[in-house]
């Protein structure tokens, strides 16, 4: 079964519109795909949507004009500082792009740039920014229980072209993989992402490596997401994904079809 659900429009910050996306998931041979646009975030206007009714009206028109060619499931993706109404929703992709210091929310994930002023915000010490980091998400996560939690060590996105040293860093990973077991408590299932892999920041997916072996160790579910910003990688690095999950000793990817996630056997 072939699905995404972690899909950007130009409702927010993604490339192409809604139907130019399910006309190409469609071709690609997409049993489903969804659409989780960035939920609003008032304290940072430059990729959430502005019209979420819009947004909505939108996807339903989709929905219901391609329902003999596709699934389609109307997402969000909310932010932990943000967090949106679950019924609202098809489902929820909850993410963390952001590090609250001293009132002001600071993005982790826009640009190298912005993440450089996260790391001189806690003078360095990555240590202190990944504890602050886990803790505020994994506080939402415990509390609202989204349905996917998405790219969960965003943090790291660009350690491996500027080196700021998590990635490898025993002490980092320690508090890393402890935060990972306590997002697990919360029963959501775990996006393996691949966006950063197709914006040249990441040679591997979120969550790193070591974070799945814990994943698989609690039981947790996983679903593949590309966290598509235009329609040419509506599938990248999927069948990379998988590989490195079979070697994690993942059996099962889950997908939403038929309005539930359902197991689907990693091939």
């Amino acid at each position: 079964m072939k699905s995404n659900l972690h899909t950007h429009t130009d409702f927010c910050d993604g490339k192409n519109t809604a139907e130019e996306i399910v006309l190409a998931a469609i071709e690609g041979g997409f049993d489903s795909i969804g659409f989780s646009g960035h939920g609003y975030t008032p304290h940072d206007l430059r990729y959430c949507m502005k019209d979420t009714a819009g947004y909505r009206t939108e996807v339903l028109r989709l929905k219901e004009k391609y329902k003999k060619d596709i699934q389609i499931y109307l997402g969000v993706e909310t932010d932990a500082f943000n967090p949106l109404i679950k019924a609202d929703f098809d489902y929820i992709i909850g993410s963390c792009h952001y590090l609250r210091v001293n009132g002001e929310y600071l993005p982790v994930d826009s640009s190298r740039q912005y993440f450089r002023q996260c790391f001189d915000a806690f003078d360095g010490d990555i240590l202190a920014l990944a504890e602050r980091y886990y803790s505020d998400f994994c506080h939402y996560i415990l509390k609202d229980r989204p349905h996917i939690i998405g790219h969960f060590d965003l943090i790291t996105k660009f350690d491996e072209v500027d080196g700021y040293g998590f990635l490898g860093n025993p002490k980092y990973n320690a508090i890393a993989e402890k935060y990972a077991s306590i997002a697990a408590e919360s029963g959501c299932l775990f996006e393996v992402n691949t966006g950063a892999i197709s914006r040249g920041y990441r040679t591997e997916p979120y969550p790193a490596q070591n974070l799945l072996y814990v994943l698989k160790n609690k039981g947790c579910g996983v679903i593949l997401a590309s966290d598509s910003h235009a329609i040419e990688t509506l599938a990248f690095g999927f069948d990379e994904a998988k590989a490195l999950l079979r070697d994690v000793g993942f059996e099962y990817i889950f997908a939403l079809y038929d309005g539930e996630f359902k197991k689907v056997r990693i091939k």
